[in-house]
């Protein structure tokens, strides 16, 4: 499949910015399926939609579409902190493809970030635009890319090549086994899936687990029982699939 923008769709644009989004969309909407439902095909939505950028015309999936130059850093750049807490705790919040490209416009990696792995604490405030801006005291917002567990970053081109759409559809249907609409819920869950994932062993314990109570207790500075509540979050996770039992206090990660 042609990764290559097709740099003619642009041609009236000035913006750099504004020719890198035209020219990515257009590719999207030409060349992608819905990695949710496997639709061969996602439809470019009305300009200036406040919630999506593309959407799945089989399932109704929504999706906003944000690209880098290059490698993708630890931190997406995104627009009004405002409106993108409040799109994120809405029901209207749209999946996030992440793309990277080359500097001949050629795409070199595509990523899905399944929607129900939002929260308000990935979202970093930026500081308002100085008073000589042209939107003085506007503030805008970063997507802490970092803090998104890996389970979550579903692949579908790396290194300029397409992963099998089955692959992708099925390592979508195994990661939604984790959606909850409670944010607090889903806070929970992810930041306990990230403490797994920052223990190098396959195998662990509960005491592994445990040495991060400290820094869980600084994200939930309201709950006083942080060991009761890593316990139960694993068990989420062991019935979910997404880490093994083996014996009182001794787990295995499986995804």
């Amino acid at each position: 499949m042609n990764l290559q923008f097709d740099t003619t769709v642009a041609h009236c644009y000035n913006s750099e910015t504004q020719r890198i989004r035209v020219m990515s969309e257009n590719w999207v909407s030409r060349n992608m399926y819905c990695p949710c439902c496997g639709n061969l095909h996602i439809e470019k939505v009305e300009n200036n939609s406040p919630v999506a950028d593309l959407q799945c015309d089989a399932c109704g999936e929504i999706f906003e579409l944000k690209t880098t130059k290059g490698t993708v850093g630890n931190k997406i750049t995104d627009g009004a902190y405002g409106t993108m807490v409040e799109r994120i705790t809405s029901s209207t919040n749209p999946d996030l493809f992440v793309m990277s490209y080359s500097p001949n416009y050629s795409i070199l990696s595509l990523t899905l970030i399944p929607k129900f792995f939002f929260v308000p604490e990935i979202i970093e405030k930026r500081k308002p635009l100085g008073r000589q801006a042209k939107r003085a005291g506007w503030i805008g917002c970063n997507i802490l890319y970092a803090s998104i567990p890996e389970q979550a970053k579903i692949q579908i081109i790396q290194n300029s090549h397409f992963n099998p759409i089955n692959d992708v559809i099925s390592k979508y249907c195994i990661i939604k086994q984790l959606q909850t609409k409670n944010l607090d819920a889903r806070g929970w869950l992810i930041d306990v899936l990230n403490c797994v994932n920052g223990i190098k062993s396959q195998q662990f314990t509960l005491k592994d687990v445990y040495q991060y109570s400290e820094l869980l207790h600084q994200k939930h500075i309201h709950n006083n029982n942080i060991e009761a509540k890593i316990r139960q979050q694993l068990q989420i996770l062991r019935d979910k699939g997404f880490i093994e039992f083996l014996e009182r206090g001794h787990y295995r990660k499986i995804i």
